[in-house]
């Protein structure tokens, strides 16, 4: 499918009114500049720590645009929804807020912190197949079946509307970013800054980063067409299969480049942001920084705004991070 015709129906005007509806349901969330992160990059890097968001992760912004722009009736019926942690806890999170009965499809095997928090919010969980791809299958015949309003992470317009919040506050509070890094998934992130920047930002860069272990996103950017890849990496917000037409679409209008980093690569991030900014970001959270730092010649010199958009590591994740500091990095 070539997707250069495809015209998503998201503008900035809808990021606008999610910031209106998302006023106290949400959190503005700080930045933070750290002479350790600048001096490893050798730029001057903005973080933004979506890590400090409700339920942990950026993903709060977008699930909760959604169901509160539902109606009483849709709502009755119910939501369903699949995902590897951090939008089934958005998701979850809204749910309550509204009063949904709300069922979350998540691989086997999933993140233990992400699950307890998802199960803390209230909602059901089912377990199913080993990745991202195996979970969606299951919740599309789930919620056909129930009637329930089925929540993808991607295709999403008002996820993307509300995650775009973000960057909005994002060049309030860090104005004159020469680029601004995002990770990908289902895209909804990328899709959200490129829109955003466009609008209040056009001389900022927007550079789309994902694990080489997972590079569907990627491919159908520079490709041009959906396409599905191998899905292996160990940064479960960034484990994808295939590409999404509507954040496709918008990335393919806004983005100026998106790349490709390894697993190692950001687990490297992750212990800069353990040691050098004290704070902790999951795989995913640290794919922007892992970018930045992957690739110096690239950033030298410029203000770099970066996403950390998620905290939800689990302990495997920081033994493997603070490892990097002390030895070997275990498996």
């Amino acid at each position: 499918m070539n997707l250069v015709e495809t015209r998503p129906d998201v503008t900035i005007a809808d990021v606008l009114a999610a910031q209106s509806r998302l006023d106290g349901m949400v959190v503005r969330t700080p930045v933070g500049e750290y002479p350790d992160l600048t001096r490893a990059a050798g730029a001057d890097v903005v973080v933004k720590h979506e890590n400090q968001q409700r339920t942990g992760a950026f993903k709060a912004r977008g699930a909760s645009n959604l169901l509160l722009g539902m109606t009483e009736a849709e709502r009755a019926r119910g939501v369903v929804a699949y995902s590897t942690g951090n939008h089934a806890q958005g998701v979850a999170y809204a749910a309550r807020l509204t009063g949904t009965a709300c069922t979350i499809v998540m691989p086997d095997d999933p993140n233990p912190v992400k699950l307890r928090a998802v199960l803390d919010q209230g909602a059901d969980v089912l377990l199913q197949g080993a990745t991202f791809d195996d979970a969606r299958e299951r919740a599309t015949a789930l919620a056909e079946a129930s009637g329930a309003r089925l929540v993808g992470a991607a295709n999403e317009p008002a996820i993307i509307a509300g995650v775009g919040t973000l960057y909005l506050e994002m060049f309030q509070q860090a104005p004159g970013l020469d680029v601004l890094v995002v990770p990908v998934g289902g895209g909804s992130g990328a899709s959200a800054a490129g829109l955003v920047a466009a609008a209040v930002a056009p001389g900022t860069e927007v550079i789309a980063v994902q694990s080489a272990a997972s590079p569907a996103a990627h491919d159908s950017w520079h490709s041009g067409a959906l396409v599905e890849r191998a899905n292996a990496t160990r940064a479960e917000g960034l484990a994808v299969g295939c590409g999404f037409e509507v954040t496709q679409a918008l990335m393919r209008r806004h983005l100026t480049d998106f790349v490709l980093v390894t697993d190692e690569q950001i687990t490297l991030a992750q212990e800069l942001y353990l040691t050098g900014a004290h704070t902790v970001a999951e795989g995913a959270g640290a794919a922007a920084l892992a970018a930045v730092l992957a690739d110096p010649e690239r950033f030298a010199g410029r203000r770099v705004g970066v996403v950390c958009t998620g905290g939800n590591a689990s302990a495997d994740e920081l033994r493997r991070a603070l490892a990097r500091a002390t030895g070997p990095v275990p498996d």
